[in-house]
């Protein structure tokens, strides 16, 4: 069965990330920037946000004038979600691995999914929900691991694998052991054009000054070696 991975890690890390994901370097001067610079304007549209964490995106499109619809995959990251941003968004608990049955087809002007689907082996199930769940026209905004990174922290051996990696995260409390799956460029394109979906724009941004404020070593080894890759994708036909 097609199964996304680490739940157990993120059960653990949803404090961690509602107290401090808001200004941590990787998220806040590097993933945001190359996010939201791929986004349209959200104003009175429908946005999924598709792997919501502890809500930040979320709250940044209600701000925004966005009508939004959170997902996550843990339940402790949907509660802080609901906690962020109370009534102003729908927030539920679902697997981006597993058809979305709670939410209609033709629903969505846009949709949203930072740092998510690195976590999933089989993309078939998820861009198929994303196609069916987007209105004609609609667009997709997504960040996943850099496959070159991956492909070279941790020193695989093939790089046109699809494998499971294991990372270990430190925070305030301790080790977390974090799972998630390197896949080459191709298996990160191909879904979309199987699905119905058109690239817009792709890209391998650097990180912000404040990154460099905060972390000048990491800043550094980022102007050298992308960590991400952002990519925006419209749906030009229904599948």
């Amino acid at each position: 069965m097609n199964k996304s991975v680490s739940l157990d890690a993120y059960q653990k890390l949803a404090d961690y990330y509602f107290h401090h994901v808001d200004e941590k370097p990787a998220n806040a001067d590097y993933e945001r920037p190359g996010t939201l610079s791929l986004l349209p304007d959200v104003e009175s549209i429908r946005v999924l946000d598709a792997g919501c964490g502890a809500g930040w995106y979320t709250q940044w499109l209600i701000e925004k004038g966005a009508a939004v619809t959170s997902i996550d995959f843990s339940p402790n990251m949907v509660k802080l979600t609901k906690q962020r941003v109370g009534q102003n968004a729908k927030v539920y608990q679902a697997n981006l691995s597993e058809p979305l049955t709670m939410i209609e087809r033709n629903t969505y002007d846009l949709i949203v999914s930072p740092l998510t689907l690195h976590y999933i082996k089989d993309w078939d199930v998820p861009f198929k929900e994303f196609n069916r769940v987007l209105r004609e026209r609609g667009r997709l905004v997504f960040s996943v691991h850099h496959p070159f990174m991956d492909y070279t922290q941790f020193n695989c051996e093939n790089y046109f694998a699809t494998e499971l990696l294991e990372d270990t995260w430190k925070i305030p409390e301790g080790e977390v052991k974090v799972h998630f799956y390197r896949r080459p460029l191709t298996e990160i394109i191909k879904p979309l054009y199987l699905n119905g979906f058109t690239i817009e724009k792709i890209i391998e941004p650097m990180p912000t000054e404040k990154y460099r404020e905060k972390s000048p070593d990491s800043y550094a080894e980022l102007t050298k070696k992308p960590q991400f890759l952002f990519v925006r994708a419209q749906k030009i036909m229904s599948v």
